[in-house]
């Protein structure tokens, strides 16, 4: 073989080699990749990462799983993702957080956790705060006010805010064929929702001749200290209907600072509403051993009429399950609630935050920060969005024909744990009349929404001496909450323990400081 000859073959190699690489850089199975876009990586190593998140799945994603392996691909990595149950995330969290060995990239559902809020504070994480600029779809692709109330105390941000529409926050969500059966209107008051749940209990909405279902689909769990009153998201949405208070503290113009809910009487109110719920019956005997995806599964199995969720749940948790326990369901019956005494809530704009250990070097971080940009960008997202041409949907007329129960089955939704992307330019599947109905529903539903909906004044806030006593306070009022509720306690009994914290010199300071925040948040 002459020298020239060997030129040629080895001509040849090259070429072929760098069409194997292009070939291999593209993104394939329905993911239209721009890889001179998004691809800048595409030369690097394969970046190697394990990650920690929620899942609310029953089974979830195996690692060869389908629509992993095409964001993999495109993104040029290769993921070990932990998935754990929403059921007990929060201990998982905590235990994995106190191991000292931590996943790359975790999902913190709540920033402000005494945990994690003390292990920032000793260096154990990434302040990504002077790296986020180099990354748009970071700055762009979420809320400026997600980064903002997701701050620590020193304003620096130690995670990425999972963005979420401020229009997509959890509230009540009602049956709307057991309302028209029962000759009801969709309730707008307490006393209304009252009515209703009171019917839904005693007048057979189910007709099957059985005095079977409940109303409220309701739990308290410890998973949720801190959050909706501190006795979750059902029983709090009903709460803060009451108190009109989104989150914990509501500003009090006459006496110029804010004011701590628990003192307020109408939380009294709200717990003498649902205590006599509970003696007629109207949430589960068994509430406070219930776990969120138990709760969901008395919706499911239509024993419940109403729940609180977000409107964009309905087909993916609820909708389909239902169908096969009572063929008549519409996705049009599972009807979001506009307001309650006037009263819905706002968004923080987030959901979590994927937070990454100091453990990882300062490179890979930079490459992780990479990761999720690029995963933002619409062809990257529209992966887990639709699917896979071919797998998940077809394109009929330029318009995708999604088989949602093959997108479903492939756990395609689990993925918005790890990455999110909300206000994409309108791409709509197509779909049946039904469906399109309801999201034509639930589209106006949040319009309205966002018309009345009250903001958390005191998200992002922080207080030095909260922190020290929160914990054991939320601890201590789920438990008093929970114990009146069910009547093992009267309602004095939460009017002492009221007395004794506004009398507790560390909740004094902790006012205090709420307010001296909220004061230089909003230029008082």
């Amino acid at each position: 073989m002459t020298k020239s000859t060997n030129r040629v073959y080895l001509s040849i190699s090259a070429v072929l080699a760098v069409m194997l690489l292009l070939l291999t850089a593209c993104g394939g199975n329905g993911a239209a990749v721009d890889n001179n876009k998004i691809g800048e990586d595409a030369a690097d190593d394969v970046l190697e990462l394990s990650i920690m998140t929620i899942t609310p799945s029953a089974v979830p994603a195996a690692d060869d799983n389908v629509i992993k392996r095409a964001i993999e691909k495109a993104t040029h990595s290769k993921m070990s993702i932990q998935w754990v149950s929403n059921n007990v995330y929060t201990d998982k969290l905590n235990l994995t957080l106190a191991s000292g060995d931590i996943p790359d990239l975790i999902m913190i559902n709540d920033p402000f956790n005494s945990t994690f809020t003390k292990m920032v504070s000793q260096g154990a994480f990434w302040n990504i705060t002077p790296y986020v600029k180099d990354y748009p779809k970071l700055v762009n692709g979420i809320p400026a006010n997600a980064w903002e109330t997701t701050k620590a105390s020193d304003g620096n941000n130690y995670g990425i805010p999972r963005p979420r529409p401020v229009t997509g926050e959890s509230f009540f969500i009602i049956r709307k064929d057991w309302l028209d059966k029962l000759g009801l209107e969709v309730p707008d008051t307490t006393d209304e929702l009252f009515a209703a749940m009171q019917a839904f209990v005693e007048r057979d909405p189910d007709g099957n001749g059985k005095k079977d279902t409940t109303a409220l689909a309701a739990y308290i769990s410890p998973d949720d200290l801190g959050w909706g009153g501190n006795i979750g998201p059902v029983l709090g949405a009903i709460e803060s209907s009451f108190t009109g208070v989104n989150g914990h503290w509501k500003w009090d113009e006459t006496h110029n600072s804010l004011v701590y809910t628990a003192l307020l009487p109408e939380t009294r109110e709200s717990l003498l509403y649902l205590s006599k719920a509970y003696k007629a019956g109207m949430m589960p005997e068994d509430l406070l051993s219930l776990k969120l995806n138990q709760a969901r599964e008395l919706f499911k199995r239509n024993q419940a009429g109403i729940i609180v969720d977000k409107t964009g749940t309905m087909r993916n948790i609820y909708a389909d399950e239902l169908k096969k326990v009572d063929p008549n369901f519409k996705y049009t019956d599972f009807y979001p609630l506009t307001n309650l005494n006037g009263y819905n809530p706002k968004g923080s704009g987030y959901n979590g935050i994927l937070a990454i250990p100091k453990s990882v070097p300062e490179d890979k971080m930079k490459r992780i920060l990479k990761l999720i940009d690029t995963w933002m960008n619409e062809e990257v997202f529209n992966i887990q969005r639709f699917g896979l041409e071919g797998i998940h949907y077809k394109v009929v007329d330029g318009k995708k024909v999604v088989d949602e129960e093959k997108r479903k089955a492939d756990n395609a939704s689990d993925f918005n744990h790890i990455v999110n992307v909300i206000h994409l330019p309108v791409e709509k599947a197509e779909g049946t009349e039904e469906e399109v109905a309801a999201s034509e529903l639930f589209e106006k539903v949040e319009l309205e929404r966002d018309k009345t909906s009250v903001p958390d004044i005191a998200a992002g806030l922080q207080s030095e001496t909260g922190k020290a006593i929160l914990p054991d306070l939320n601890k201590k009022m789920q438990d008093l909450k929970a114990k009146i509720i069910i009547g093992r306690e009267s309602i004095e009994a939460w009017d002492a323990f009221v007395n004794e914290i506004k009398e507790d010199e560390r909740f004094k300071a902790m006012t205090s400081e709420m307010t001296a925040a909220y004061k230089k948040r909003t230029g008082q």
